[in-house]
């Protein structure tokens, strides 16, 4: 059973940072992709951000560029996003998921089949 726990969700203020966590197990690391993404009450389910496996490739949403930086350590099998100058429009539910082979050029939520929990990120003043 593949299975993704994400973890690092709480309460900040805007400009601050945050550091999302996502392991993963079931399943060889290096060669699954991992993908971020967000949802809201009032929005559907959006791509933030993914990391290929072993060809290394990383991938952003134009709305988060600059900001935030995905990251994985294969010693680890952990996926990361470190979440900087965070705003209003930032606060989310944040999902973590997965999709079999390296290639991280995915961003629809239907090209993942494996899926955290969610862990909820609010900014606030």
């Amino acid at each position: 059973q593949v299975q993704l726990k994400e973890s690092g969700g709480g309460l900040v203020q805007p400009g601050d940072s945050l550091s999302l966590s996502c392991s993963v197990s079931g399943r060889p690391f290096v060669t699954t992709a991992v993908a971020w993404f967000r949802e809201t009450p009032r929005n559907n389910r959006e791509f933030v951000a993914s990391a290929s496996g072993n060809e290394g490739g990383k991938y952003y949403a134009d709305s988060v560029k600059g900001r935030f930086t995905v990251s994985r350590d294969n010693t680890r099998s952990t996926a990361y996003l470190q979440m900087a100058s965070l705003e209003p429009g930032d606060t989310a539910r944040y999902y973590c998921a997965a999709r079999e082979g390296s290639v991280g050029w995915y961003r629809e939520a239907t090209d993942y089949e494996f899926w955290g929990q969610g862990t909820q990120v609010l900014v606030s003043s």
